[in-house]
């Protein structure tokens, strides 16, 4: 069964005592957002825009700590939450404090790779992406930049919060707007599209064949 965390409000001196010697890994122009913390932890930080929003009705520190939890139940590798939080005053954000996972992104090991390897490594992604919409996972951000190769060789999800996990698989056009996603990067779509359709399209049969076909088609 899974278990829901509670969001617990943080003060501003305690955000401070928190982030003492963090080291900022991703910003954007309001500021930090994601810090790796003095023991190796992650604090991903959700900042509002508006005060009305998505983020409002359902913070993006909550969809992501649920959505690590239900992809473990499905036996996918995603971070273990910590624990959520509320910053008020200047920061006004939400926050998911994490375990990351070891390993580098697809994308940085498809960059270093030699031909076979990408083979390789395409088709396993391939069956990763068919076996996530077999299990009703809709990951919006599923780029190669978002998925792991861990040190064993298995391939883990970060970035969760744009996501939406259902009890039913994807419906073929859900898996078409998904492949769309992908296809807007253009060194992701270059590899996976052009150069290493085939193994694509092998890996992700392995999973829903039938599916396969229709999403890539013989060409002739």
């Amino acid at each position: 069964m899974l278990q829901r965390q509670k969001m617990i409000a943080l003060s501003e001196n305690q955000f401070r005592t928190l982030t003492e010697n963090a080291t900022t890994l991703e910003s954007d122009g309001l500021g930090a957002k994601v810090l790796k913390l003095k023991d190796g932890s992650f604090l991903k930080l959700f900042r509002k825009r508006s005060r009305f929003s998505s983020e409002t009705l359902k913070p993006y520190a909550i969809r992501f700590a649920e959505n690590a939890e239900k992809l473990r139940a499905l036996a996918f590798i995603s971070p273990k939450i910590i624990q959520i939080y509320s910053l008020s005053g200047p920061v006004n954000a939400t926050a998911v404090h994490y375990q990351p996972l070891p390993g580098s992104t697809l994308r940085s090991e498809l960059s270093n790779s030699s031909a076979e390897r990408k083979k390789q490594l395409i088709k396993k992604f391939g069956a990763l992406l068919a076996k996530m919409h077999e299990s009703g996972v809709y990951f919006r951000s599923a780029h190669l930049g978002n998925i792991l190769v861990q040190p064993d060789g298995n391939f883990g999800l970060i970035d969760l919060a744009d996501m939406k996990i259902s009890r039913f698989k994807l419906t073929l056009n859900k898996r078409r707007r998904n492949l769309k996603h992908i296809n807007r990067y253009k060194e992701d779509s270059h590899w996976l599209f052009e150069l290493f359709l085939k193994e694509l399209k092998a890996g992700y049969s392995q999973h829903a064949e039938e599916s396969a076909k229709k999403l890539f088609p013989d060409q002739n």
